[in-house]
Order: C-alpha cells, then sequence, then structure tokens
C-alpha cells in the first residue's frame, strides 16, 4: 500500500516525521511516498522536495548508519540543534537563553572507532555499523575524517586480516596523534603468540605509532602524545579526546569565558587536560577524573610544562566519591565535563557549595537538565547555554553552559 505523507519537522533523532510515522532521510515540508504501515520506513519517492535538501557528499549515506543528515543544508541543520537543547530543556522547565550553535567540524574528526566483522561467505568488512543493524558496511573512505586519519581505514583492514583467525567481531579505535596513528583493539580476547606476531607484523606495515588490545600494549614505536595548548600531552591507550580539535577549541573558550577571571577552579572530570592546562594560565586547577591513566598522563604533562600556575591532578570516581562541601572551600568556580549519565550526585553537592561560578560542558542535553535542575534548586541561576556541533550530520549536540548566584 502507498501512502502519501508530509513531513512536518525532524525528530530528535534525525528522522522526518509525518502523523506519528518516521521517515529517514526526509525534511520539514517534503511529501513522500511510503511503502507499508511500519512506524519507521524509507520513502520510495520524494515527491516534493525541500528547498533546503542538498546532496549528500558521500555515496554510502543511505546505508551507513553513522550519518543521518547528510541532506541537509548547513544553516538549517544547526539550528535544528539548537532547537532540539531548546525543546529538552523545556521539557525539564528550563528556559534559558539558547546561543546560535557553533559549527565546530573543523579539519574532521581526529578519533574514529571502525568494526570489523565477517560478512556474506568469508568476506571480512571494516567500516562503520548500518543503520539500526549490526551488519558491517564496508568503506573506503569517510568525508568526516580529518586528513590525519587518511590511513585508519587500511590500517584497521590489515589489523583486522591479522585477527582472521580469531574468529571474534572487533573494533579498532583509531586516534591521530603527533607520531601517526594510535590503535586500540576491542574483541579479541587473549591474543597466541602466533595472533600476536601477525599482529605486530600488520601494526609495522600500516604503520602505526601503536596497537593494544584492551589497553595492553602490542607493539609500540614511539609513545604517542598530542599537544594541548602548546603542551605535550602523552596519550594513554584509547583514551577520551574531543572528536575534532576544533571541538575542543570551541568547548575551551566557552569554559574560558564562564570562568571570567577566577584565580582557583576545580576540573572534574577532567581527562587527559584540556580544560586544566588552558586554566592554569591564570588560576590555580584542581583537575580530578576516574581515569588513572589520563591523571597520569596530565601529571606527565604538567611536570614537563612552563609557566603555568599549579595543577594538582586526583585520580578519584566523583559518582562514587563526589567533591564534598569541604573540598570546594575557597574555589572561585568549578567546571565540570562528566561523561553522557551527568555528574547528578556532584551537582547536588555544588548545588550548596560556596562557590563563585560553576561552568557546565555536557554531551547529553537531557542529563545535563536533570543536573541543572538540581543546581537550580539550591539557587543557582542558569545562564547562556551554547550548542556545540562537534558531530556533523549525527543527532548528537554537546553544550556549555554557566551557572551564578
Amino acid at each position: 500500500m502507498t501512502t502519501r505523507l508530509t513531513i512536518s519537522h525532524v525528530g530528535h533523532r534525525g528522522d522526518g516525521v509525518a502523523a506519528g510515522r518516521f521517515v529517514p532521510f526526509t525534511l520539514p515540508g517534503e511529501v513522500v511516498e511510503v511503502e507499508g504501515v511500519a512506524e519507521r520506513v524509507v520513502p520510495s519517492r520524494i515527491v516534493t522536495a525541500s528547498p533546503e535538501r542538498v546532496a549528500p557528499p558521500c555515496p554510502h549515506f543511505g546505508t551507513c548508519g553513522g550519518c543521518a543528515l547528510q541532506h541537509w543544508a548547513r544553516a538549517p541543520y544547526l539550528a535544528w540543534k539548537r532547537d532540539l537543547v531548546v525543546a529538552t530543556l523545556a521539557q525539564h522547565g528550563l528556559h534559558p537563553e539558547v546561543a546560535p550553535t557553533i559549527d565546530a567540524e573543523g579539519a574532521g574528526r581526529r578519533r574514529v572507532t571502525l568494526h570489523a566483522r565477517r560478512g556474506a561467505g568469508t568476506r571480512l568488512d571494516v567500516g562503520f555499523a548500518a543503520a539500526r543493524s549490526h551488519a558491517i558496511v564496508a568503506i573506503e573512505a569517510c568525508p568526516l575524517l580529518a586528513s590525519s586519519l587518511h590511513r585508519a581505514l587500511p590500517a584497521a583492514r590489515l589489523v583486522a586480516r591479522a585477527l582472521e583467525g580469531v574468529g571474534k567481531p572487533i573494533d579498532l579505535q583509531v586516534t591521530a596523534t603527533l607520531q601517526g596513528l594510535d590503535m586500540d583493539m576491542r574483541g579479541p580476547g587473549k591474543l597466541g603468540e602466533k595472533d600476536r606476531l601477525r599482529l605486530i607484523e600488520a601494526a609495522n606495515a600500516a604503520p602505526l605509532a601503536r596497537l593494544t588490545n584492551h589497553g595492553d600494549l602490542v607493539m609500540q614505536r614511539e609513545p604517542p602524545s598530542i599537544m594541548i595548548d602548546g603542551h605535550r600531552v602523552p596519550l594513554p591507550p584509547a583514551a577520551f579526546l574531543q572528536a575534532t580539535e576544533a571541538g575542543e577549541e570551541a568547548l575551551v573558550q566557552l569554559v574560558l569565558a564562564g570562568v571570567g577571571k577566577a584565580k582557583s577552579v576545580a576540573d572534574l572530570f577532567c581527562g587527559v587536560g584540556p580544560f586544566a592546562l588552558r586554566l592554569a594560565r591564570q588560576a590555580k586547577v584542581r583537575a580530578v577524573d576516574a581515569d588513572a591513566g589520563a591523571i597520569a598522563a596530565l601529571a606527565q604533562a604538567v611536570r614537563m610544562a612552563s609557566g603555568l600556575k599549579p595543577i594538582q591532578a586526583e585520580t578519584r570516581d566523583l559518582f562514587r566519591r563526589p567533591l564534598m562541601a569541604a573540598d570546594l572551600k575557597g574555589l572561585d568556580a568549578v567546571v565540570f565535563d562528566p561523561p553522557r549519565a551527568g555528574a547528578e550526585t556532584q551537582a547536588a553537592i555544588l548545588a550548596k557549595a560556596d562557590i563563585g561560578r560553576i561552568v557546565a560542558v555536557s554531551c547529553n542535553a537531557a542529563s545535563f537538565a536533570r543536573d541543572a535542575c538540581l543546581l537550580a534548586a539550591g539557587g543557582w541561576k542558569l545562564g547562556t547555554v551554547t550548542p556545540v556541533d562537534q558531530f556533523t550530520w549525527s543527532a548528537h549536540v554537546e553544550l556549555v553552559a554557566t551557572f551564578q548566584r
């Protein structure tokens, strides 16, 4: 059965919405034809196209599950990301000023996770997962990757082929570093000596700066590192970094503006220190994270740095052991950038703390809104919220917000 639908808006996952049905790869105002009565259905024909429709730059768009919105012009797409933040905050009774979305694609992604799976017959597919499927779309190139990752796919194929005998699905996280590509494997389990030797040969042929298996070293030509504000920072295996350098810079500038002239700052969920190292230009910093490897990397960078105010780098699980009121005493500002789950326990303590200002960085508007409500209940006023888009063509959006009493 053929049904004609008019798309009213784009939903929070990037699908067009029409009369309660979800139609991927469509835009507001478009008239489309669909087959069947499924709740989510790909259009069989676009009858009336939106003037905002553009040609997708990637031949894999529509099959690869990595992108949802390559067909949308940049300006309305960025406005939609702002609308996602506005709508999510409003659902929690929050109505702050929300700035225009900052486009932080920059030069492209500097880290990527690729998947290697056995496909039809004996074919080994290396690429990204198909939309809503565990099947792998084998790709030769991705327009989202920075030039520093141009060897990531060939390197992943070499490593995956070296593990064909293992017979398990493999995930390969690849990060661009000053020394070349750093790759961490997930999935192969404990390696036998023959597998390890094949991997070393593949890693040298790639060539990789380092290859690890669940963080355990397999091969290293030289220790990978990155630069943060002119400081060399060693990179732990599978370390978290902002997806793009432009994204990190956008978040940093918003954080620096948010803390103002603060002279004593806590940087919570600090990672390897993208905020802490920059904050220390002007302020004494207490940098805290549960990742011992990240804290060790930051501490090493601090030891090699010059011209910075003191940075105290501390390993601490802020979900189980949040900083308490006594820990926060005397601070001019707190910056917190938690994982997607947010920082509910820590936010509840911050709500009652005697601090000058708070800057929140979030990759999940819903968990941010929950934490913001806790702060608001403690008398904090939510200032401007700024969305940041470093995950181009996806439904993912980050934000930075300020709080003052």
